[in-house]
């Protein structure tokens, strides 16, 4: 049996925690023993894995400066020297810090998985110091992967392995639901619905740029749901500047977002850097039009006019263009989309990626 060891830093929910939690839960099933190390006082995710087989171990507290703390690393170290792990998976730059840093103070050291989740490049520093040091860099997106590969950025230790999304959770809402959805939220029936599902962070997922595109729209009659940590307490003061007042609602961090997804008329994600976006992923197996950027690995399976609306990352003019042409669509055109886009997410799922990811320890541990 592969011993593994999942190394997640920090709290909170996004892109990469979803993808470690589903990932860690479909190796359990293929019979791979997962441990998993994370910060203490994170029960989001000791609650989702929770009768799932995934035994926890806590190492970081995460303050403002957590790879500054000596401690951090000594209770990983004593994890690492404890258990025998035979992988050790570095899920973000910041859980790679503490892996590196500890791997000289190894007597045994275990395979090392990076990442290199999106598309921003490395410093030669990082390059050296770090990634010299992973046995297997893990790449999410084609384009980024390609690009690496050209760049001569560790080439023989690169693989490509596209995230995945849970395909039994995201699926088309019906209409029913949909409606009953938005009674909950206290939505009208009859508005257009424009919704985003992403923490707030300006500089990598552009939502100052959705949401100055949402208001040149000048759409009385439509609405912009911002989703995820952070949404709820930016949006006010977005909503004030461009007058938009309960046009623009932030809901914050959400666990219902199948059906926030399914009451929904379009997806709107404006990433200036991605990976594979899961996000809009789950959109489209949602059989929602989705409206983005070609940020990352997106580029790799959106196509505008055939699954969704594309807009060149940046582009401001793009975006409320192509806002404009998802308003202006019949019920057929949508249809034509929408059937694209869950025909799209369904060669994402999350069983592929495991697949991937069974292939690549059996690899590395030299097992059939």
């Amino acid at each position: 049996m592969i011993r593994l060891l999942q190394v997640v830093d920090g709290a909170g929910w996004g892109g990469t925690k979803e993808q470690t939690y589903l990932i860690s839960k479909g190796l359990v099933k293929r019979g791979v023993e997962v441990h998993m190390a994370i910060s203490f006082g994170y029960e989001l995710m000791v609650k989702r894995l929770m009768g799932h087989s995934v035994k926890f171990h806590f190492f970081e507290n995460h303050d403002r400066l957590p790879r500054l703390n000596p401690l951090n690393y000594y209770r990983l170290w004593k994890i690492l020297k404890e258990n025998n792990f035979d992988i050790v998976v570095a899920n973000s730059p910041h859980a790679f810090d503490f892996v590196r840093v500890l791997l000289p103070l190894l007597s045994t050291k275990p395979k090392i998985v990076a990442y290199k989740r999106t598309g921003k490049s490395s410093s030669a520093f990082s390059k050296l110091f770090k990634y010299s040091a992973a046995d297997r860099i893990v790449v999410v997106d084609k384009s980024t992967f390609e690009r690496l590969k050209e760049e001569n950025f560790f080439p023989d230790r690169l693989r490509y392995i596209p995230s995945g999304i849970d395909l039994e959770r995201f699926s088309p809402l019906g209409r029913e639901k949909a409606m009953e959805k938005r009674k909950e939220l206290g939505l009208d029936a009859g508005k257009r619905v424009f919704i985003n599902v992403a923490n707030w962070n300006p500089t990598h997922k552009g939502q100052p740029l959705l949401i100055e595109a949402f208001a040149r729209l000048n759409c009385p009659d439509c609405i912009l749901l911002l989703v995820g940590i952070g949404t709820d307490r930016e949006a006010p003061a977005y909503g004030e500047k461009y007058g938009l007042g309960n046009r623009l609602l932030g809901f914050g961090f959400r666990e219902d977002i199948p059906e926030l997804l399914g009451m929904a008329d379009y997806f709107v994600f404006s990433s200036y850097f991605e990976g594979i976006a899961g996000a809009v992923l789950q959109a489209m197996a949602c059989g929602k039009v989705v409206i983005s950027t070609l940020a990352g690995g997106i580029r790799d399976y959106l196509h505008d006019g055939v699954n969704g609306l594309a807009v060149e990352v940046g582009d401001l003019e793009g975006f409320v263009n192509k806002l404009k042409v998802a308003l202006r669509m019949g019920r057929e055109e949508y249809e034509f989309i929408s059937q694209r886009a869950i025909q799209t997410a369904r060669e994402y799922s999350i069983e592929k990626t495991v697949d991937g990811y069974m292939e690549l320890f059996r690899e590395l541990v030299g097992k059939p």
